[in-house]
């Protein structure tokens, strides 16, 4: 079905459809294949100029997948795992984009899509019993099942640092990066934020800009990636088994092939543990976080761990106390998302590239010219904002989701996030999301994860379709139950101990706390089946017929 097929009904040209999906991205790319494929009148919006969320828009320098391109990739279609050869272990953004293009143009998704439209608002109709939708192009659309696949990262947050906007450089931020190439020949640049984009950035800028100055306000551990170029035997021998990865994948706590020992650190000696971690060093990527099970709940042994990182910074850092100040310290490592890097420490033995250690000489502000600490003025011809999103609940906050009764998802989450399963609301009938803010979400792979969710949700509809059901929402005592199964996962973590965007702590007045679940992709999946078996217990319904007399 195209656009030109969406039905037109009410007045002022409303348009009718069954299945209305917010976002662009892998979640809303899937559920947009699933619902035409059951056969349902679907519009898909997306606010960029083509598909591919979040690469669509970081397009920064040095943007990379931090997960194995075979697992960062759709399992739905046997077709397109045979058809596509990844060219890298990890795949960089570009790659990801001819990625993202292949499955949309093999599936012929585009044409039900209306790009750099935004979704400005979506009302629940309780009456009519459907979602009516109003995008920034004044067009509304209506449909009894919306799917918000708008995805835990899709809000860029600006830094709260004084005077942002007077600086009269060049200011990029990375998660709204230029569609053209950017120079940096000659020019004094400097980078705000050493998470994982700072780190790509960092690592791919110093060597061409005039001068790199990097400020640095919490210090990340990061980790060799150890990328490689993947050999025609290897994707052949991947191809062959691709069937056997997804379901090891499925069945994983990480939604991926990644190892997970249940091994506890201190059940193996020193010199075990030290071969260990070295072992996992030289195999790069997240070898590290799965080699011991009990990292993220003894905090002992996460300490352990922590030092063995602090010391190959140390060993590669020429300068002792630049080497002291990118030692990340204070927090657990891990409770913070863990960065990968290519030769993120090499950099600093750049003549050209300089830390800025915002803990002992904070920022103050950024001045007409450039950053001011508090020892004085760096003068920049460009500066970089690589400060993150408003994570997990941003995007849904970011306009008006109106339920029942007139009460609004901003009401509803002043107190943080909170839902069931992550994927439905009490007070909101038939609003479903895809990686919702109290799912796996940023804990395990987003695109095991959507297809889950969407799966489910598909389920779900079909459900409702077969007895005749019009509208379905989670009882209050479901949703508190799973909130407090969140909860109480989340009290042994050690993810707690750090100020970070999982917790919202990155966002001045946000609702602070981790309402993520932890408890590993295949007990998600375990949990979400169990919700939806004995004809969906913990859900209420209204038939069809109620939905006539009303």
């Amino acid at each position: 079905m195209s656009n030109k097929d969406v039905s037109r009904s009410g007045t002022g040209g409303v348009k009718r459809l069954d299945v209305i999906i917010v976002g662009g991205g892998f979640g809303g790319m899937y559920a947009t294949y699933k619902f035409r494929e059951m056969g349902l009148k679907l519009q898909s919006f997306e606010a960029g100029g083509d598909l591919g969320g979040v690469w669509y828009w970081n397009r920064y320098p040095g943007a990379r997948v931090d997960l194995p391109s075979i697992d960062y990739s759709y399992s739905f279609s046997p077709e397109v795992e045979q058809e596509w050869t990844w060219s890298e272990q990890f795949a960089a953004q570009p790659e990801l984009l001819r990625y993202i293009d292949f499955v949309a143009t093999r599936l012929d998704l585009r044409k039900h899509f209306q790009f750099k439209t935004r979704v400005t608002s979506a009302v629940w109709d309780e009456e009519r019993q459907l979602w009516t939708v109003e995008t920034d192009r004044g067009e509304r659309y209506e449909a009894p099942f919306c799917i918000m696949a708008t995805g835990p990262l899709s809000v860029p947050k600006v830094p709260d640092i004084p005077g942002v906007e007077k600086f009269k450089g060049r200011l990029l931020h990375a998660a709204r990066w230029p569609h053209e190439p950017v120079s940096f020949a000659g020019l004094r640049v400097g980078v705000i934020g050493t998470g994982s984009t700072g780190i790509q950035i960092v690592q791919d800028v110093g060597p061409q800009a005039g001068e790199l100055f990097v400020f640095q306000r919490t210090p990340s551990f990061t980790m060799p990636m150890r990328n490689v170029p993947l050999t025609q035997e290897y994707v052949s021998e991947v191809k062959r088994n691709y069937a056997g990865i997804r379901e090891a994948a499925r069945n994983s706590t990480v939604g991926g092939t990644r190892p997970q020992s249940t091994r506890a650190f201190f059940s193996v000696t020193p010199e075990q543990r030290q071969s260990l971690l070295e072992d996992a060093w030289k195999q790069g990527g997240l070898a590290m976080l799965g080699t011991f099970g009990d990292l993220m709940v003894n905090q002992e042994a996460n300490e352990h761990v922590a030092e063995f990182v602090r010391g190959k910074i140390a060993e590669v850092v020429q300068d002792p106390k630049t080497a002291e100040a990118l030692k990340p310290k204070g927090y657990p490592i891990f409770a913070r998302r863990p960065c990968l890097d290519s030769s993120y420490y090499e950099t600093y033995n750049l003549p050209n590239v300089h830390l800025v250690d915002c803990l002992t000489d904070p920022i103050v502000e950024v001045t007409e010219r450039g950053v001011r600490n508090a020892s004085g003025e760096t003068e920049l011809d460009m500066l970089i904002l690589a400060t993150g999103y408003d994570g997990l609940t941003g995007a849904l906050i970011a306009f008006d989701v109106v339920g029942k009764g007139g009460r609004t998802v901003n009401q509803k989450w002043k107190e943080g996030g909170r839902s069931h399963l992550g994927i439905m609301m009490e007070g909101f009938p038939n609003l479903f999301m895809t990686t919702g803010p109290n799912g796996p979400s940023a804990l395990a792979n987003i695109i095991r994860i959507s297809e889950h969710d969407v799966d489910w949700i598909a389920a779900a509809i079909t459900h409702m379709q077969k007895n005749g059901l019009a509208t379905m929402e989670p009882t209050t005592k479901a949703e508190d139950g799973w909130m407090d199964v969140v909860r109480g996962l989340a009290q042994s973590s050690l993810i707690n101990k750090a100020k970070t965007w999982w917790v919202g702590a990155n966002v001045p007045g946000k609702s602070q706390g981790l309402t993520m679940f932890i408890g590993g992709f295949a007990k998600y999946r375990e949990l979400c089946a169990a919700a939806a078996s004995n004809e969906y217990g913990g859900f209420v319904f209204q038939h069809a017929e109620e939905r006539a007399e009303a």
